[in-house]
């Protein structure tokens, strides 16, 4: 066992140096769908919860990731499964910034989900990846179905598994179901 790491399932409370709370959590199985299986997630935010944080804030600022998140984030809105779909294939136009985006919020919510990262606080800051995953997610299955290695795993977590997560998609979904986004 590393150093200093606790056994998945076991809870550990604060050590008095910065270190959050880490309780047990329900965590999908590798395909994201089963909740059997314990993984420890930080009961409070910490230091270091903070520093990721602005890290983040940094990677964001670059400037192929900026340009690919203005184009996601204005270019992007699918009003049904075809279209949903069709960013997927290489030759389009959004493939490479789609890819981008997706991978990113995919490797936060990573963090958040095997609890490097604290949800709650992290989404305080940032509700922009569950933008993403608000405007895809009622073609989910359709865009699991190409097998194109965009899934949406952790973001599908984060908004179903985190009280931060939830509450953000009550308020997102209206404004991103398929109606909507025909306007």
């Amino acid at each position: 066992m590393i150093p200093g790491a606790t056994p998945l399932g076991q809870s550990v409370a604060s050590d008095g140096a910065g270190e959050g709370h880490v309780n047990p959590a329900i965590m999908p199985d590798s395909d994201g769908l089963n909740e059997d299986h314990n993984v420890l997630t930080k009961e409070y935010p910490d230091n270091h919860d903070a520093t990721i944080v602005l890290h983040l804030y940094e990677l964001r600022r670059e400037a192929v990731m900026r340009e690919s998140r203005a184009a996601i984030y204005s270019r992007f809105r699918p009003a049904n499964a075809e279209e949903a779909v069709a960013v997927l294939k290489q030759d389009h136009p959004l493939n490479s910034a789609l890819r981008q985006v997706v991978s990113y919020w995919e490797m936060v919510y990573g963090m958040m989900k095997w609890g490097i990262l604290h949800p709650d606080f992290a989404l305080e800051s940032t509700g922009e990846g569950m933008v993403l995953f608000a405007k895809i997610e009622p073609y989910l299955e359709h865009v699991r179905a190409q097998n194109t290695g965009v899934r949406f795993l952790n973001a599908e977590w984060v908004a179903t598994q985190t009280e931060a997560g939830k509450k953000l998609m009550e308020r997102l979904r209206p404004r991103y179901a398929p109606k909507a986004a025909a306007r």
